[in-house]
């Protein structure tokens, strides 16, 4: 593995949101360089796109396919790629890819169906390749800070997980690129919203806690007029580990952003992150006056690049999950941080598949695994 990891692109071109955050984030550490890339499905796109960011001409692919094969021939070819195409387009590039070698870091949901991800799971395994999956949320030190408190037994016994992420952006008409191919079942998959924003909600409750649903019951719900996938979920969950959890996912809720929030509460004590303000975790013991933790700050144990009371935010977050995947590529470290890979990608699409159908159902309680 080369000293700065060589790095390929799937998507991510002009006009798409989630492609230049990537490529943001995988410079932040200087742990990656891209040299590759297929960021648009026709020829005149992905040169445009490959040109805007300054790839060699006999690196820009307007295949995937093509783009795999060759740069596997190449002594100086990619090492690794990321795939940020809309979530139909998932399986396949992962799959070509991962058959030449090619380690891969993914978008979420991994991919439109749960059986696609089954099959993906053992085509990492035959590959013998290295998978991150970029539920991006879990790298917020606050979020790792929970974590660790949880794993430490600060909170004791876990009785509530409340998972939240609600934005506002598609209560009305939208009519963009990001809002197409969110609100087509052919691309999008089975789920809406619960897929799109629920998924890394569900996400943070299971990284931060350690457990996961056995069974919820699920009311999606599509105010939208004339859409056919829910913009608004609310769901109960039973954990593994006893606790109760509640989930509310909505991509109409007027006024708010990018509200996401995480509370857990033990027979010890509580804790709350809002992802608006990063950098601070509330936390409470039963008996006691609420606490403000904060990055870089007294009895922080986690890791930061700057001195508390800096920020850090969405780019740094998300730059984490490439550093620790960077240690993982060139044998630095295992993984204490808990990268999200296969496995959480199989979590999340049992979530969607059994949200689905609970609320298809009326709303009957749903199993996530036999």
């Amino acid at each position: 593995m080369s000293v700065r990891i060589r790095l390929g692109m799937v998507g991510g071109g002009a006009g798409s949101f989630i492609g230049p955050v990537h490529r943001i984030a995988s410079r932040i550490d200087d742990r990656f360089e891209l040299v590759a890339g297929a960021l648009a499905s026709n020829e005149e796109g992905a040169l445009v796109s490959g040109r805007a960011i300054g790839l060699a001409e006999d690196r820009i692919y307007a295949d995937f396919r093509h783009m795999a094969a060759e740069e596997a021939k190449r002594s100086d070819g990619i090492e690794a790629v990321v795939i940020a195409t809309p979530n139909h387009l998932h399986m396949e590039p992962c799959r070509h890819f991962l058959e030449k070698g090619i380690h891969v870091i993914c978008d979420k949901p991994v991919t439109s169906t749960l059986e696609d991800a089954l099959e993906l799971e053992k085509i990492i395994a035959t590959s013998g390749c290295k998978f991150l999956l970029t539920h991006n949320y879990s790298g917020y030190p606050m979020v790792r800070e929970a974590r660790r408190l949880v794993q430490s037994g600060a909170l004791g016994d876990i009785r509530l997980i409340n998972m939240e992420y609600i934005q506002g952006w598609l209560a009305g008409e939208v009519c963009n690129k990001q809002a197409e191919w969110r609100l087509d079942p052919e691309r999008s998959g089975r789920g809406g919203c619960v897929a799109d924003i629920g998924t890394h909600a569900y996400h943070l409750g299971c990284y931060v806690t350690g457990s996961r649903a056995a069974e919820l019951s699920a009311d999606l719900h599509t105010f939208g007029e004339g859409r056919q996938l829910d913009d608004n979920a609310h769901i109960k969950l039973r954990f593994e580990n006893g606790a109760k959890g509640l989930l509310w996912a909505s991509q109409v809720a007027i006024g708010y952003e990018n509200g996401i929030r995480l509370r857990v509460v033990g027979d010890k004590a509580g804790l709350e992150f809002f992802q608006e303000d990063p950098n601070k975790l509330w936390f409470t013991r039963v008996g006691e006056a609420k606490q403000m933790l904060t990055t870089g700050g007294p009895g922080f144990e986690g890791t930061i690049r700057v001195p508390a009371g800096h920020p850090e935010g969405f780019f740094e977050a998300f730059a984490n999950l490439y550093d620790g995947f960077a240690d993982i590529l060139q044998g630095k470290k295992d993984d204490p941080a808990g990268l999200p890979g296969i496995e959480s990608g199989i979590e999340g699409l049992k979530f969607i598949t059994a949200a689905v159908n609970s609320s298809q159902a009326n709303g009957a309680w749903q199993a996530l695994r036999e």
